[in-house]
Formats: C-alpha cells, sequence, structure tokens
C-alpha cells in the first residue's frame, strides 16, 4: 500500500502538519508560559497576589487534567477567527477551523507545563543575580530581560527540548478529532484501505504496515530530538565544568604563620 505515490504524500502532508502544529504549540507556550512563570514567581504584593493566584489556578488545572479533554473542549467552545473560516493549505474551511482549535488546545496545556519548567529555571538564579543588576540602574524588566531570564532558558534547555518531543507525541491525541496531523491521516488511510489494496477488505497486515510507519517516523522525529537535547546537556555540563575549573583554581589554601 505504502507504494502508492498518493498514499505516501498524504502521509507526508501528515508529517508536515504534525511538525507545524508541535512548533507552533512550543513557541506560544514558551512565551506564555514565561509570563506565566513571571507572574506566579514575582506578583507577590498585596495589590498583585491576584495575578500570582490566576497563574497558579491556570498552571495547576492544565497540569492536572488530560490534554484529550481540553482538546475536546476546545474544538466546542473555542472560536475560531474568521481568517480561518476560509480554505488554507489545501484544507477545507472545517479543517482549517478544526486546525486552530486543536492547536490552541494543545498550546494552553503545553504552556502550563513549559510554566513550571520555566519556574524551574528562574529558581535556580542566586538573588545576587537580582542585586547585581539593581546596582546598575537596571530597572526591574531590564534585569528580568537581560540578566535572569537568559541565565534562565540557558538552564532549562535539555528539559525544554524534552517538553518538544512530548509536545510531537501528543499531537497524536488530535486526531481524535478528525484533524489532518499523522496520526489522523493514517487512520484515514485505514479506514479506506480496502479501495487501496484492491482485495475488497481491509487486512490485518494493512494496520500494521500503516501504524507502523506512523510510529517509525515519530520515531525516527524524537530519536532525533532526543540526541539534539543528550548534546545539549553535555555542552552544559561541560560549560559548567570549565567555568568552575577556574574558579577552583584560584582558591588558595589556608596556612600557618611564621611561627
Amino acid at each position: 500500500m505504502l507504494k502508492n505515490p498518493a498514499i505516501l504524500l498524504f502521509i507526508l502532508k501528515g508529517v508536515a502538519f504534525t511538525l507545524i502544529i508541535s512548533v507552533l504549540a512550543v513557541v506560544v507556550s514558551i512565551v506564555w508560559g514565561s509570563i506565566l512563570a513571571l507572574v506566579r514567581n514575582y506578583c507577590t504584593a498585596p495589590g498583585q497576589r491576584i495575578f500570582k493566584w490566576l497563574a497558579t489556578i491556570y498552571i495547576e488545572v492544565f497540569r492536572n487534567t488530560p490534554l484529550l479533554f481540553w482538546i475536546f473542549i476546545g474544538l466546542v467552545f473555542f472560536p475560531a477567527p474568521q481568517l480561518f473560516a476560509h480554505q488554507l493549505f489545501g484544507l477545507s474551511s472545517v479543517e482549517t477551523k478544526i486546525l486552530f482549535k486543536a492547536t490552541v488546545a494543545l498550546t494552553v496545556f503545553t504552556s502550563a507545563i513549559i510554566a513550571e519548567i520555566i519556574r524551574g529555571g528562574l529558581n535556580s538564579i542566586p538573588q545576587g543575580q537580582f542585586e547585581a543588576g539593581f546596582s546598575q540602574g537596571f530597572s526591574t524588566v531590564q534585569v528580568m530581560l537581560y540578566i535572569i531570564l537568559p541565565q534562565a532558558y540557558r538552564n532549562v534547555v535539555p528539559t525544554l527540548l524534552s517538553q518538544v518531543i512530548t509536545t510531537i507525541k501528543d499531537s497524536s491525541f488530535l486526531a481524535n478529532v478528525a484533524t489532518i496531523e499523522l496520526m489522523a491521516r493514517v487512520k484515514k488511510i485505514l479506514s479506506n484501505a480496502s479501495i487501496y489494496n484492491g482485495t475488497g477488505t481491509i487486512n490485518v497486515s494493512d494496520v500494521f504496515v500503516l501504524f507502523g510507519c506512523a510510529a517509525l517516523i515519530y520515531f525516527i522525529i524524537n530519536y532525533t530530538l532526543s540526541c539534539v537535547v543528550r548534546h545539549v546537556q553535555k555542552k552544559t555540563q561541560n560549560a559548567a565544568q570549565s567555568y568552575a575549573a577556574p574558579a577552583a583554581g584560584d582558591t588558595q589554601p589556608v596556612t600557618g604563620g611564621n611561627g
């Protein structure tokens, strides 16, 4: 069945949409998750605590409920902009609306997880970094943008990349709302397998071939990203060791006096 060029092209388009949905979800989630992390960590003044509570509720609700639940909620309740009421990328207007709603659902779910990842990076920054920034005349916003956030992101890069892998795998849940990513297309081909295989029936081998192909594609994508994660982790560890070594070398032992 996979020898059919039309089927291969159909599956490859599904791979492309899977990557597009995942990348969009992760990029938006990093931005929104950063805001949530900052609000939850630093809105501690009496007039700001309501924002801290709202961020906390958002993060805890989405982190502790199933993604599939929010996909169905998004499909029913999330409004789609007028832009997505037309044909786009070769998709029908109905498919583009589903694409938008499913991507939003994946984004709001992923942003809660990424918010906690970034908050862990923020908590790893010593208080002295804030004081050093303020002593240079930086405002709170400048300290966050130029000193704190860059270090926090650097500390959590491997974890963020691991979350990208998880998001790509989570995108397979979107097949449950008949969207256009990889797994949905595999299911669609399987439902019409009797037309393509020339037997008039769906063979057991069709199931193994199609889902095996999908599994192999997911494995290749995620294994490649896993290699990137390990490489980044190794570079981060080496950088930390090389930074710490000169400092350790400058330490002189305490010796006694002339007596």
